[in-house]
């Protein structure tokens, strides 16, 4: 480890542009896509904005950690699919649901009502070829000016890389799962 000095002077300077919805994207194979996703949420929740986490992977009953803090501080969590494709019974019901689920999620983002909305594992939908990726692209480009919008999941389209204002890629160094260490309840869930 190399020993630093702490910067003596603000390293940036205040942007002068004016306040507005961001696109966020958490991408890569590293883990935290949607930890950091759920706490823009509950930052957000936390300042009064409204806020609604769409979750395209997670089923409706799911009870994991963040669904359970969720359910503490009134954040309004939507699983809409039926878990990953390798528990899937029926991939063409598991493409139906994305397509609904993107319907609700595209009626919450247009409707202003919310100040954040959060698209959690979207891009596997989208990698799939379940949901159509331009009606994706024209949603973020047609929402309300001050909505934010923050979607995550590995592989993101290079087309939503494109048009977003922040981009964050979680590279995989080093995992336990790999050292055979099975996911921690209140880690990873």
């Amino acid at each position: 480890m190399q020993i630093e000095t702490p910067p003596s002077e603000k390293p940036y300077e205040k942007p002068e542009g004016e306040r507005r919805g961001l696109v966020i994207v958490n991408t890569g194979d590293g883990k935290g896509k949607s930890t950091a996703a759920f706490g823009l949420a509950f930052r957000a929740t936390g300042r009064g904005k409204a806020v609604k986490v769409f979750q395209f992977m997670k089923v409706p009953t799911a009870r994991f950690g963040e669904h359970r803090l969720a359910e503490q501080v009134g954040l309004p969590v939507e699983g809409l699919g039926d878990g990953f494709s390798w528990k899937s019974k029926d991939l063409d019901h598991s493409a139906q649901l994305a397509r609904d689920g993107w319907e609700k999620a595209k009626v919450a983002i247009l409707s202003g009502e919310y100040f954040l909305v959060v698209l959690d594992e979207v891009t596997y939908p989208l990698i799939y070829g379940w949901l159509p990726l331009q009606d994706v692209l024209d949603t973020l480009k047609a929402r309300p000016k001050e909505v934010h919008v923050c979607l995550t999941g590995r592989r993101c389209p290079q087309e939503i890389i494109d048009v977003a204002d922040t981009v964050t890629e979680m590279q995989m160094i080093k995992h336990a799962f790999k050292a055979g260490i099975p996911a921690q309840r209140g880690i990873e869930d």
